[in-house]
């Protein structure tokens, strides 16, 4: 066994060691959270400057990948065992010393499904790996206190989790819907309110310290016209999307307002309503959604929590009066029996606008700009684009959206292959156009 050989494996076995102990440290945090619901941790800053905390957050940082910060330092350059080791000796150094201070982060525009530009701040890979540490010691502490009724951001919970949570409530007669939309809820949370659900359990003042530098750290804009970056103060409102820490300090500001819900003054308790929320997505669902539960989540998201409701896209549902619900991608809405008993069923399916994203998708992908691919690179990259939205969208009763995208992927291959060639083009005699597009290596869904 060469050097080299001898060396990585010794990084392997000190990896795993550095995992299990982290683990368990990370059990003993939730363990205590749980068992004292009051306890306000006073002594986690020692935690974080661990070395096999600081060398878990960097694997976590490198497995996420994302692009440089301001500094222009990638994770491929840190992706050494030198560099790897000097970048978490600076950072063990920086927050013994509490000479450690974050770099401005860089802030870039990109596309939403809509067409517009959704604003994304990008922190530097040490920042990262630093907010990564705070994530590994806070996260098990507030995930004993979360609700079951939150989904996104979170460790075992999923979208499938909310999804199963609409249904059962839908199916157990509650069947008016109020659909909320919070507007810019990343960019409006504030800080103040924001630190006070932080010390409710926690009470280091060293730790506290780290989250308000990231909160208040300037962002990065670059001027078109100017040709350079220009640095933009920071406000008292937002967490900087992008940043490792940020859905964990959005889920904490909310998880508030899942509590109010509950508890015995809440619609929870006097409606009989059911929330469910994923992340800044939420909806209430009820037997009835009047003037009460209306005023109320008013009351508690623009009074109590200082948020803003869209009221252009926040809308009330009614199930049984043949309305449709969209949350995360998937249409809820009551339906004909097919063999036309007089039992209505709850249809699941791909929502209007996924199936329009994913036709947009594949359309971008054959467009003429692609021409030049070849055929079985282009085939493949269709092959795994598909895989994926129907490995999300698989559940509930996605057959007639499935038939609808194969439809479009077989006429823009069709177009495609036309485009191809200056000769028409005609699958080989005797065989369909699906069949051909099928032995090409398509797979359809």
């Amino acid at each position: 066994m060469t050097n080299t050989e001898q060396l990585y494996l010794s990084i392997g076995v000190s990896l795993k060691r550095d995992k299990e102990k982290v683990d368990q440290l990370r059990m003993k945090l939730r363990n205590k959270a749980k068992q004292e619901p009051g306890f306000r941790f006073y002594s986690l800053y020692g935690h974080i400057q661990r070395r096999d905390v600081l060398q878990i957050a960097w694997l976590r940082v490198k497995a996420n990948k994302g692009g440089p910060g301001i500094d222009g330092i990638t994770i491929g350059f840190l992706d050494s065992p030198e560099r790897t080791e000097a970048l978490i000796q600076e950072i063990q150094q920086e927050l013994k010393e509490g000479t450690y201070r974050p770099k401005p982060v860089k802030r870039v525009d990109i596309p939403k499904p809509n067409g517009k530009l959704r604003p994304l701040g990008i922190p530097t890979v040490k920042d990262r790996v630093v907010q990564m540490a705070v994530l590994l010691i806070l996260e098990p502490i507030f995930e004993a206190d979360f609700l079951d009724c939150s989904h996104g951001f979170r460790p075992g919970k999923s979208a499938e989790g909310a999804l199963k949570q609409i249904s059962e409530a839908i199916k157990s007669g509650r069947n008016s819907v109020y659909d909320a939309d919070l507007k810019g809820y990343f960019d409006t949370i504030p800080h103040d309110k924001l630190m006070a659900c932080l010390r409710m359990r926690i009470v280091d003042r060293k730790v506290l310290k780290l989250i308000k530098l990231w909160l208040k750290c300037p962002v990065m804009e670059y001027d078109e016209k100017k040709k350079r970056w220009k640095q933009r103060p920071p406000g008292d409102r937002g967490t900087p999307q992008g940043g490792v820490i940020s859905p964990l300090l959005a889920n904490i500001y909310l998880h508030w307002f899942d509590k109010v819900f509950n508890d015995k003054d809440g619609p929870g308790v006097w409606a009989n309503a059911r929330i469910i929320r994923y992340a800044d997505d939420f909806v209430i669902i009820a037997k009835y959604v009047g003037s009460e539960i209306k005023n109320w989540v008013e009351a508690k998201i623009e009074t109590w929590m200082d948020l803003t409701i869209n009221r252009e896209k926040t809308k009330i549902v009614e199930l049984k009066r043949g309305d449709t619900l969209d949350f995360l991608g998937f249409s809820f809405r009551w339906v004909d029996d097919r063999y036309g008993r007089e039992t209505k069923y709850l249809e699941m399916a791909p929502s209007k606008k996924a199936i329009k994203r994913e036709k947009e998708a594949i359309r971008e992908m054959t467009n003429t700009a692609r021409s030049h691919i070849p055929l079985p690179s282009l085939i493949s990259k269709i092959n795994r684009q598909l895989d994926g939205w129907a490995g999300y969208f698989r559940k509930g009763y996605p057959r007639k959206a499935f038939r609808e995208i194969n439809r479009h992927v077989r006429d823009r291959m069709h177009f495609h292959l036309r485009r191809r060639s200056q000769r028409r083009h005609r699958p080989p005699e005797g065989t369909t156009l699906y069949k051909h597009l099928k032995r090409l290596g398509l797979c359809y869904l």
